[in-house]
């Protein structure tokens, strides 16, 4: 009984932590909540883009792998047949056959080229303004994110000050929450900017070489719909199917 008695009153002496992040938060009250609210949505904001981004993208570039069968094909339309039917690659075809059914009303050649070149640079800039969907919200990330836990940190030295002021001396114990607390806001600002600058610039560079690939086929599309079908991409011979084997004979008895 006693040692239990001296147990729970060593428990009741040994000194609580006043320090850890929950504190530091309930001491900062609603600023600080409201800055790690708006990391946190900052944060999952970032990786939803980043993963989204990333399916869609790689997407595309599997999508690309299926052109040399397209260009095996008679006709665009044929070929435009074979591709998925959500693809970028087949919206960039469909475009450019509705441009050619409407360029016969432009009795000028020149008139004509242009229109298509027109109509299929016109379908690429939407291809590439969805891909660049979100990168904005990156990039803002990553600029803001850091003056954003600054903020914190700015409140969190005033509130340090604060207590100096009313305790009349620097001690410790007075410092030691308000200061902590705004550490945390400058370590959450960085956590947060720099996975969304890196996320930023990979998803870009992807960007720029799917519109690479973009403008490339569209080109391609272009020469054959201006040369009706006679300039188009040397592709290689589809694979000949190996022939069966043939059944094993029966043995003999």
């Amino acid at each position: 009984m006693l040692i239990q008695t001296l147990a729970a009153a060593a428990t009741s002496a040994a000194p609580q932590n006043k320090f850890g992040f929950v504190e530091a938060l309930q001491a900062g009250g609603f600023i600080s909540y409201a800055t790690v609210t708006i990391m946190g949505v900052m944060s999952f904001g970032s990786f939803f883009i980043l993963i989204t981004k990333f399916l869609e993208q790689s997407k595309i570039m599997g999508q690309y792998k299926a052109l040399a069968g397209f260009w095996r094909a008679g006709t665009l339309k044929e070929g435009a047949a074979k591709l998925d039917k959500n693809s970028a690659w087949r919206q960039v075809v469909e475009d450019g056959i509705a441009a050619e059914d409407q360029h016969s009303k432009m009795p000028d050649a020149t008139e004509a080229h242009d229109w298509l070149h027109g109509s299929l640079a016109r379908s690429e800039a939407s291809i590439n303004s969805k891909l660049a969907g979100g990168l904005p919200f990156l990039a803002t990330v990553g600029a803001t994110a850091p003056f954003i836990g600054l903020f914190g940190t700015v409140v969190g030295i005033y509130r340090a000050l604060i207590a100096i002021g009313l305790a009349g001396s620097a001690s410790i114990d007075k410092v030691a929450g308000p200061v902590g607390e705004s550490l945390i806001m400058t370590a959450l600002g960085l956590l947060v900017a720099v996975p969304a600058v890196l996320a930023y610039n990979y998803l870009q560079s992807r960007n720029k070489r799917i519109a690479e690939l973009l403008t490339g086929f569209s080109t391609d599309v272009l020469a054959y719909l201006a040369s009706k079908g006679a300039v188009k991409p040397s592709v290689p011979a589809a694979p000949a199917a190996k022939p069966a084997a043939a059944p094993a004979a029966a043995p003999k008895k």
